[in-house]
């Protein structure tokens, strides 16, 4: 994708998660929000390397020495545990030296911060520090400057109050599903911390993510506050909320949305039934089980 003025691909792939939080999707919602997370976070990064190399931004014209202009954008694959990110490699031509993308580079080695980072820039927001810290362990120094730094954490900052903060009362669903996946989340530390998720059906049988949030310990205090922050938003009760049997999170469910049906997740149901029957057999139940379901 060659010439210089087009609009930034950040730009364009934050239109497609609101897209995507509007309209639903038929596959699974949270892995699509997750991966066009990780191509904007380091789609901001890249377009303000750019910037640093040429002393300007989009649109704006040369102050001082002329280091060259922009020339597009080239697709390059990102290979990561969910499959294949594409980004797009801002171009420089004219200039004294190549313009060789060093962010590009690092993360390619690196995913595992990647994920970590877009988890996190979700459910409690990114500070400057953050992306500091994450540049420095990536490449042993900082690649941008304190200015680009700022630029790409009030850019994101902004995307996680959209995300956190929106409106919820045109979303008509009618079941919706909790859980939380436990993730390594802080630098420097040896733990897991919880993230609380809601995604739900509506009555035109769209999926639509609805939330995510840090939780620290899957307690009954977490997923109150996790849900009454959704009501408080405008989240309609449904008509049946699916969960696994952690106790904290059924006294919850039943203290916020006391009128809907509560339904047992089948897939927790059937890991228990798993683990406590041998394994020889359980092919067979299994299938007995699926059977009667």
């Amino acid at each position: 994708m060659k010439g210089g003025t087009q609009v930034p691909p950040s730009k364009r792939i934050g239109k497609a998660m609101e897209e995507l939080l509007e309209q639903g999707t038929e596959g699974y919602i949270l892995r699509e929000f997750l991966r066009l997370g990780k191509q904007l976070l380091i789609q901001e990064l890249l377009e303000e390397e750019v910037k640093d190399f040429l002393g300007r931004g989009h649109y704006e014209r040369t102050k001082g020495d002329f280091k060259g202009y922009r020339n597009g954008y080239e697709p390059r694959k990102l290979k990561d545990i969910e499959g294949e990110l594409e980004l797009m490699i801002p171009q420089v031509r004219q200039a004294h030296e190549p313009f060789n993308s060093r962010i590009a580079q690092f993360f390619k080695s690196h995913t595992d911060l990647l994920d970590r980072l877009v988890v996190e820039m979700y459910t409690r927001g990114l500070s400057t520090r953050d992306i500091e810290d994450t540049l420095v362990m990536l490449t042993g120094e900082q690649v941008l400057s304190k200015g680009s730094i700022s630029r790409v954490t009030e850019a994101l900052w902004k995307e996680y109050q959209a995300f956190s903060e929106r409106d919820l009362s045109q979303i008509k669903v009618e079941y919706l599903f909790l859980d939380a996946i436990y993730e390594s989340l802080r630098r420097y530390a040896d733990m897991k911390e919880a993230v609380l998720c809601a995604w739900g059906i509506t009555e035109d049988g769209r999926k639509v993510l609805i939330n995510l949030g840090l939780g620290n310990k899957e307690s009954y205090e977490c997923w109150l506050e996790f849900l009454r922050d959704l009501v408080s938003r405008g989240l309609r009760p449904p008509v049946a909320v699916t969960s696994d049997g952690a106790p904290g999170l059924i006294k919850a469910i039943e203290v916020v949305f006391p009128k809907s049906i509560r339904i047992r997740c089948w897939y927790h149901r059937m890991s228990n039934f798993r683990g406590k029957v041998p394994q020889e057999l359980w092919p067979e139940i299994k299938a007995e089980l699926e059977g009667s379901h």
